[in-house]
């Protein structure tokens, strides 16, 4: 009798341990905050997300911290969006913990060249006009079959560094590993600011997590398909919005061109103030300013990582608004939102 109470008492003891692995919240990194919106939406409370690049930096030159690289050791997977500093930092994420998935959630999209400055950029002829073309949405949303997943590769593990201070990025990093490749000069990163592109991440994001963690299939499920529905009703809702917009008007001006996928899919045409990086000087800027009076531009928008100053000259010049919208601010629906009220109140 003893024996069997001891057995009993044994095997309760072994349980109430385990519980709380089993309750352990799988850990997630991700490159950008809609991420993390994303991963949230998909795998509810059964994964915890740690979002690489603060809030306010620029995503195209970050550079983690040492903290930061610590705390990546206990990731089990990693989102990557395809960003400018992933091509330098995923070779060193992978040296940190070997143990990681790196999940490439922009493999499958099919990129765009960054829109360069010029005067005869009007939008490709078979670019689709809001509400009016359907099937090529589809064509994008449909690509649920878009996996990304690779294991890190072997590397050299990283060097001291002074505490709280960005680690030194790795030389020679642009070249020669395999969780890199996918990175390609001169093409436009900014897929999280596309409804159908958005829908090919989350497939990504859902796979992988499924891949992770079998037992929680139904739930990465159930929450993709929640999070699929609100997205589909979002693109609805910014046709719907975009489809009466006279074409005189279907320009719209940024510092920073982040919202090609966005005017793509929504029929729009934007006209970056920045050239290759940099800011236009007097000439430049007064050739823009001609540019936008003559295509009737209303809007210029402006994001918290770079200097508005000379959106505020050009908005002035053309008698417009500035308007201030975060592409990579952590809540994406109601960020889509607000830059389909935006130009709902420019284009009126």
């Amino acid at each position: 009798m003893k024996r069997m109470l001891f057995a009993l008492a044994s095997i309760a003891v072994l349980v109430v341990f385990a519980l709380p692995a089993l309750a352990e919240p799988l850990p997630v990194t991700v490159s950008i905050a809609p991420q993390a919106y994303f991963a949230r939406r998909i795998g509810g409370d059964r994964i915890a997300v740690t979002v690489m690049v603060p809030a306010g930096a620029d995503a195209h030159t970050f550079e983690p911290k040492p903290s930061q690289m610590a705390a990546l050791q206990k990731a089990r997977l990693y989102f990557a969006v395809g960003i400018d500093f992933e091509r330098a930092w995923l070779p060193r994420f992978a040296d940190v913990n070997k143990d990681m998935t790196i999940v490439e959630t922009d493999k499958e999209i099919v990129k765009i060249a960054m829109a360069p400055h010029s005067h005869d950029h009007d939008q490709d002829a078979d670019t689709p006009r809001a509400g009016h073309d359907h099937d090529a949405a589809k064509a994008g949303t449909d690509q649920e079959h878009a996996q990304g997943a690779a294991k890190a590769g072997a590397g050299h593990g990283q060097g001291a560094a002074k505490p709280d201070a960005p680690v030194a990025a790795p030389a020679g990093h642009d070249h020669g590993h395999d969780c890199a490749e996918h990175h390609h000069e001169g093409l436009d990163p900014h897929v999280w600011l596309s409804p159908a592109q958005v829908k090919i991440q989350a497939t990504a994001m859902r796979d992988a997590l499924i891949a992770t963690d079998p037992a929680g299939a139904d739930a990465y499920r159930a929450g993709y398909e929640a999070f699929a529905a609100d997205v589909s009703a979002l693109d609805k809702k910014l046709r719907a919005a975009f489809a009466a917009v006279p074409e005189g008007q279907r320009k719209f001006m940024v510092f920073h061109p982040a919202w090609g996928y966005f005017a793509r899919q929504y029929g729009l045409t934007q006209v970056p103030v920045e050239r290759e990086g940099k800011e236009p000087g007097p000439a430049q800027l007064a050739a823009i300013i001609d540019e936008a009076k003559k295509d009737g531009v209303r809007v210029v928008f402006v994001q918290p990582q770079f200097s508005d100053r000379n959106a505020e000259v050009v908005a002035k010049a053309i008698g417009g608004s500035v308007v201030g919208v975060d592409p990579l601010a952590e809540d994406w629906l109601a960020n889509m939102e607000k830059v389909a009220a935006a130009f709902q109140a420019a284009m009126k």
